[in-house]
């Protein structure tokens, strides 16, 4: 009961702080939950089924061109195009593990990310139609939902905000399921999961389908929000950042991928405003944040959550 509560809380926190913060910071934080979604996804296949992948950016491009696409030159609104973009994450994961699945380990990773890469040259090939580096922008009268204008202020932070509890809650339920302990058994020991009637293939395919799934809701839910799609989406940063926020807040934790968006985007703003302060910082950011990085895998390699739950707090699913 425990857990259920401490979800529903941050849910209600960030609900507050969304309502109290003015609109910069407000808009930032509604970045981070849109994000946080793409991370919960990537968590579902690394954190509880042991996938790595490098591949994710192209999921996440799937919902952003599928919904910015289909507002373009169809005029659907934020909702059809929203439900769109969560099908072609879902349709691409499923296609990518089919032939990526028949590997495991370093060469899934590396076909992954080929994809992904293929992903990217597909893009900015049909340029005419994505708009290629430039991108485009979303027309405004597709991003309306219930007679509620995405591009304005509350509106857009109340459809991040739900759009995160949803996520959070049904991943919650799902890790909590018989299919989340199959998970769990795929990623600790493959064979002994075997030796008791789990089909692996049909675990991990279902895994990622769910994390493109993911993928697809916060590609599209971000075009629509922010009113941009481009193909930097299906760059290799959009297939990292995911990871990076896993294992900073903790793989294989309900909240940790939220935890490490949030630190994530708190640490590139401090060490941007140390640089402004002090221009012999310039162009260190990355540097400091990469140093805070190897000091995390250092002292606490299960990430924030992790190491909590396994220095005490047990019951953090």
């Amino acid at each position: 009961m425990k857990v259920w509560a401490l979800h529903l809380a941050l849910i209600i926190a960030l609900a507050v702080a969304l309502a109290v913060l003015p609109p910069y910071p407000a808009t930032t934080l509604a970045r981070i939950l849109v994000l946080a979604v793409f991370a919960m996804g990537y968590n579902l296949a690394f954190g509880y089924t042991g996938l790595l992948s490098l591949g994710h950016a192209l999921f996440l491009a799937a919902g952003v061109f599928a919904a910015g696409l289909s507002a373009q030159f169809w005029g659907l609104s934020a909702g059809p195009a929203l439900l769109l973009g969560v099908a072609a994450g879902g349709l691409v994961a499923a296609a990518v593990g089919l032939l990526a699945l028949r590997t495991a380990g370093v060469s899934f990773m590396i076909v992954t990310l080929m994809f992904a890469q293929a992903g990217y040259l597909t893009v900015l090939y049909f340029g005419t139609i994505t708009g290629g580096d430039e991108g485009f922008n979303l027309p405004a009268a597709s991003r309306t939902v219930f007679g509620f204008d995405l591009s304005t202020d509350t509106p857009r932070f109340v459809a991040a905000l739900v759009l995160f509890a949803v996520g959070l809650l049904a991943s919650l339920a799902l890790v909590r399921s018989s299919f989340g302990r199959s998970m769990v058994a795929m990623r600790e020991n493959e064979e002994r999961s075997r030796m008791l009637g789990i089909n692996p293939f049909a675990v991990k395919l279902a895994a990622l389908v769910l994390s493109g799934l993911y993928a697809g809701a916060a590609g599209a839910a971000y075009a629509l929000l922010f009113g941009y799609a481009g193909a930097n989406f299906a760059t290799i940063q959009y297939s990292i950042l995911p990871m990076l926020y896993v294992l900073l807040g903790g793989a294989g934790t309900t909240i940790g991928p939220f935890l490490g968006a949030l630190l994530m985007f708190g640490l590139i703003e401090v060490t941007s405003r140390m640089a402004r302060l002090w221009p012999v910082l310039e162009g260190m950011d990355y540097f400091l944040i990469g140093a805070a990085l190897v000091v995390l895998v250092l002292f606490a390699p299960r990430g924030i959550l992790g190491t909590l739950r396994e220095r005490g707090l047990k019951w953090l699913p």
